[in-house]
């Protein structure tokens, strides 16, 4: 039975904020005052994915920052060798510019996965993890996939990374058509899938420099794996993961649970009839699991 997401007030507008890194320009957004909070999209997406959590997370007595990570959003879409350190490194040296005590990292997806590799390379920025729908690698490793997907994901990354057959590729991907059956899959109510969610994963693909980064990020090492991070984590982590989702399905969430029974601070939440961003398809069942979770915190 699909559950259908209770009517939202229309999406707040965050101020829009810009930080230079490395000759980069980053947009980043923050409300609130209290303990920091910073929120990590995934794959495609931007600070707009988490216009339904910022203000009930500030409101809760939290500071809330939000970035657009290097090559998304509004941020810079560099011609570099897109990697999860990459990503780690902008996040350190973000905290480190604007925020004045270890922070929570709230990840969704591949930002979950960037989260964790922030808890167990550089415990002095965080106090803690919120893992959303994690992603086990920034992509597929070989031995993950059988033979046919295997060669079929190597011809698909050829494809993208040639300057002719990429460039029909990538605008066959980014049709606003394309985006909503894409959604269609990963989110469960369809309801939750709008216009604007629409809008807010195509307007960055129009950038002219958007296809090199697809093509870097498609093609780049997985980076390494929860199962070969966690056991550096001493933080606590709260783990929340759409119990529908057929690209990171839920049994991705027992190497954290195998984890809590050795002995880790981890809290394993289902969330019922969702999908791959839950955060976004059901924020009135999770916002309320992430402030309990905080509460126990500080």
């Amino acid at each position: 039975m699909t559950v259908k997401t209770p009517q939202l007030e229309p999406a707040p507008q965050f101020e829009k904020l810009f930080w230079h890194w490395q000759g980069h320009k980053i947009q980043y957004t923050v409300l609130g005052t209290g303990h920091p909070l910073v929120l990590v999209h995934g794959f495609g997406a931007s600070i707009g994915h988490w216009r339904k959590n910022i203000p009930v997370l500030a409101d809760a007595g939290y500071q809330v920052f939000a970035i657009d990570l290097l090559g998304f959003g509004a941020s810079d879409k560099a011609a570099i060798a897109y990697s999860v350190d990459v990503w780690v490194e902008l996040l350190k040296d973000f905290c480190q510019a604007h925020i004045s005590e270890p922070a929570i990292f709230i990840g969704n997806s591949i930002g979950a996965l960037i989260s964790l590799n922030v808890l167990a390379k550089h415990p002095e920025i965080a106090a803690g993890g919120v893992l959303i729908n994690s992603a086990g690698g920034l992509s597929h490793r070989p031995h993950e996939l059988n033979l046919p997907l295997r060669l079929v994901m190597s011809t698909f990354n050829k494809l993208v990374n040639h300057p002719i057959t990429g460039t029909f590729v990538f605008n066959r991907i980014r049709q606003k058509s394309q985006i909503r059956r894409t959604l269609y899959q990963v989110y469960r109510d369809r309801a939750a899938v709008t216009d604007e969610l629409v809008d807010m994963l195509y307007t960055p693909s129009c950038d002219p420099a958007a296809r090199q980064v697809f093509a870097s990020i498609i093609s780049a090492p997985p980076g390494e794996s929860p199962d070969e991070l966690l056991p550096q984590v001493q933080q606590p982590l709260l783990v929340i993961w759409g119990a529908d989702d057929p690209w990171t399905p839920i049994k991705g969430a027992k190497i954290y649970e195998q984890a809590r029974n050795e002995g880790k601070n981890i809290q394993v939440v289902p969330i019922p009839n969702a999908g791959h961003c839950p955060h976004d398809e059901v924020p009135h069942l999770v916002n309320p699991e992430i402030i309990q979770w905080l509460g126990d915190r500080y």
